[in-house]
């Protein structure tokens, strides 16, 4: 590459830092060329003394990038840096905005990537020079590390990084979402997550709520997916940035007022003196391409009902299903939609009970279970509004959907509102004297105690399911009991249909 015989004057006298990257530059490493008798530099020298082993894309004509550069003389006086400004440069390369070694110096660069560049006074700042700053006919040697790259023409980019295998539904608009981020920019370094803040983000898609970038990138995601999603500043926060973190929500950010900073610097070897860089928020720099890692936990519409699936059915014939006012036993489990376990019957050791329609569960899990047979398995997905809400519950979370296997164990005919007891066929014409055992004329607590039981053992009639029966026989005496005196007289005793001139059932 350079003449045989003994090396020129001019090039002994070079520093050696500049020897070494013409050496380097004439074995290839290098973008720019020196004469061939080590005269004037003629073009940019390029040493590239840090590549990132991934290189997703490399600076182009027209691409914005935001950078940082110490910018020293041969001698290694600085006289410029975007460090002590701690302010990125931030500017569209090769549209003549930069000097024209800088714009040449950071074509191809990689996100993270460190080059060391040599620019000769012709690309620089000239014969002229920059009044106070730049001498005329100076070289300028920059450090320069790139951390941001993108282009007007970019769209949000997104990569599947894990899709499970079932998928009931899609993302839309309007869909309700709980997911997980976390939220870095280009160069890695992180600016938000979810996962410190002991919950989910939740919020509706395609409301105006989200940053484009954001409601874009979540569209036609799976409950359970995980998506790296890459959104260029102009669906983001563009030019001003974000100030306080940012979760891909936009409508509580502050505002930052406009750089008043006059401070005059080379700015990046800006080429026109006017142009400042651009204000940044203190955690989402102004014009920053940011990457979203996104675990979709669950999403429901608000118009979404039960879902109901049948797992299985028993093979016998199914004559009577459960319905409102059944005594049910059931066993289940419940899950998050992304299979994060709540809670299940199994670690109690016996089912679930419940009076369907006496609100005593969920509203879903109550609609899921009517209309079962004994031995039959179903799946429900009960979104939050037949749940626990937006508030939760002790351990379920806020605007949780909630995913329901259950097995139903057996059922009871229930008994109507306000009943205690009934009688399968006719009450016995003398009552008051059967429940006398010893003919006293009155009935304390344990012969009415042994007389119910009797009715129920003979099966002549039953009380409500669901509740000790103890408890149920006490409240039924003290119903009859009128005047409290801890017993019962034939004055006192009455049918509810004599109460109520109602004969659905007769209840003592």
């Amino acid at each position: 590459m350079f003449p045989a015989g003994p090396p020129s004057h001019s090039l002994l006298r070079l520093p050696l830092l500049q020897l070494l990257l013409l050496v380097v530059q004439a074995v290839g490493r290098g973008l720019g060329r020196a004469s061939p008798a080590g005269g004037p530099l003629e073009d940019v020298v390029i040493e590239r003394y840090h590549i990132p082993r991934a290189c997703p894309r490399e600076v182009q004509m027209g691409d914005f990038v935001r950078y940082h550069y110490n910018g020293t003389f041969e001698d290694g006086k600085k006289f410029d840096s975007s460090y002590d400004r701690n302010t990125l440069v931030a500017i569209v390369v090769g549209v003549g905005r930069l000097i024209t070694g800088m714009d040449r110096g950071l074509m191809g660069m990689c996100v993270n990537e460190r080059r060391r560049l040599i620019v000769p006074p012709h690309l620089g700042y000239g014969s002229i020079g920059l009044a106070g700053l730049i001498p005329p006919d100076a070289t300028l040697y920059f450090d320069v590390v790139l951390l941001d790259v993108w282009n007007k023409e970019d769209t949000v980019q997104v990569s599947t990084l894990l899709r499970p295998p079932h998928c009931p539904r899609m993302v839309q608009d309007g869909d309700f979402v709980r997911y997980h981020y976390n939220g870095t920019l280009l160069d890695g370094t992180s600016f938000d997550t979810s996962y410190s803040k002991g919950g989910t983000y939740d919020t509706y898609v395609g409301s105006g709520w989200l940053i484009k970038g954001m409601d874009q990138g979540l569209l036609g995601m799976c409950p359970g997916e995980r998506r790296k999603i890459i959104i260029p500043p102009f669906l983001a926060y563009g030019e001003k940035g974000y100030g306080e973190g940012g979760q891909g929500h936009k409508g509580k950010f502050r505002r930052r007022g406009k750089n008043q900073a006059s401070t005059y610097s080379c700015s990046g070897c800006i080429l026109h003196e006017g142009i400042q860089p651009r204000t940044q928020g203190d955690k989402i720099p102004g014009s920053a391409v940011l990457i979203f890692n996104v675990h979709v936990i669950d999403f429901h519409n608000p118009a979404d009902v039960v879902e109901i699936r049948t797992l299985s059915r028993p093979s016998e014939t199914c004559n009577e299903t459960t319905k409102l006012g059944d005594f049910v036993r059931y066993h289940y489990n419940c899950s998050l939609l992304d299979g994060t376990q709540l809670f299940t019957s199994h670690d109690y050791g016996a089912p679930q009970e419940a009076t369907l329609g006496a609100n005593k569960v969920i509203e879903g899990l109550d609609t899921g279970l009517q209309g079962m047979c004994v031995g039959e398995r179903r799946q429900l997905i009960v979104p939050p509004h037949l749940a626990h809400g937006e508030s939760g519950a002790r351990g379920v979370p806020g605007s949780a959907v909630l995913l329901f296997e259950v097995e139903l164990v057996s059922r009871e005919d229930g008994l109507p509102t306000g009943y205690l007891f009934v009688w399968h066929k006719d009450p016995p014409a003398n009552l008051f004297e059967d429940m006398d055992l010893n003919k006293d004329g009155e009935v304390p607590p344990e012969e009415f105690s042994t007389f119910i039981k009797a009715q129920v053992s003979e099966g002549k009639g039953r009380l409500m399911p669901g509740q000790d029966p103890e408890k149920t026989i006490g409240d039924m005496f003290q119903n009859q009991d009128r005047n409290q005196d801890g017993k019962i007289t034939v004055d006192e005793l009455k049918l509810k249909s004599d109460e109520d001139e109602e004969r659905v059932h007769e209840e003592l």
